[in-house]
């Protein structure tokens, strides 16, 4: 993809790694914003659509901060950072992230990561055409299909990206049961790997816990034991 057009934030403390990212992503015509904190990122998010977001800064760090950008922006979030463990990518999946990758990295990797995100994002406009009607309707859920919006009980719901492209997959064929493979693979576009599933099992738990009234007894996303998910 171009990056001619787009604007990507870089949020990291260290100075010397925001201007490598700058040089590389300049490089591929992106524009490019800065940000030394949490704080900052926060400030310009609205502004970004893509951002790189480092867990590790000081004062507001990079999960607080991604928490305050979804209350404000869906722009996809690609966390960069030195702490790589399983639980740490659920952490920032749990805080609104859509995607995390280990320092250090390739700028191959890298550059595959931004422009997948971006082209789910930007491209398709995080409106993914549904079957049939442009308003579905799902228990107190309305979701329309035309403006990529969700309401509950008429007040609206802040989805990020993948998360309203989870629901309406899971709400475009109500009844059918959709394994976390049959998601991944077709949400995100990419071949299912093992760690895939906590992916899934985290998204899926931040969409109860904005749409579900008791998100530990769902009555939306249902759990099918040993099979997947599905919207009734």
């Amino acid at each position: 993809m171009d990056g001619k057009n787009h604007t990507v934030l870089i949020a990291d403390d260290e100075p010397e790694i925001r201007q490598v990212l700058r040089i590389f992503l300049e490089g591929e015509r992106y524009r490019v914003l800065e940000a030394a904190d949490g704080e900052e990122a926060v400030a310009q998010a609205g502004q970004a659509d893509l951002i790189l977001l480092d867990v590790m800064m000081p004062g507001c760090d990079g999960l607080t901060a991604c928490a305050r950008i979804r209350e404000r922006s869906a722009a996809p979030i690609l966390f960069l950072t030195a702490k790589g463990t399983e639980a740490d990518k659920l952490a920032g999946l749990q805080a609104g992230g859509d995607d995390y990758l280990a320092k250090p990295f390739s700028y191959r990797e890298l550059l595959g990561r931004v422009h997948a995100l971006l082209r789910r994002y930007c491209v398709y406009g995080g409106k993914p055409s549904a079957k049939g009607n442009a308003i579905l309707t799902v228990g107190p859920l309305r979701i329309d299909t035309e403006h990529s919006t969700v309401e509950k009980h008429g007040r609206p719901v802040a989805l990020t990206d993948l998360e309203y492209r989870i629901l309406l997959l899971l709400a475009s064929e109500r009844q059918r049961i959709f394994s976390a493979q049959d998601i991944y693979e077709q949400v995100w576009g990419e071949p299912y790997l093992y760690s895939s599933g906590n992916t899934i099992m985290v998204h899926i738990r931040n969409l109860r816990r904005k749409l579900e009234d008791d998100p530990q007894n769902p009555q939306i996303i249902r759990n099918v034991w040993g099979k997947g998910y599905r919207v009734e």
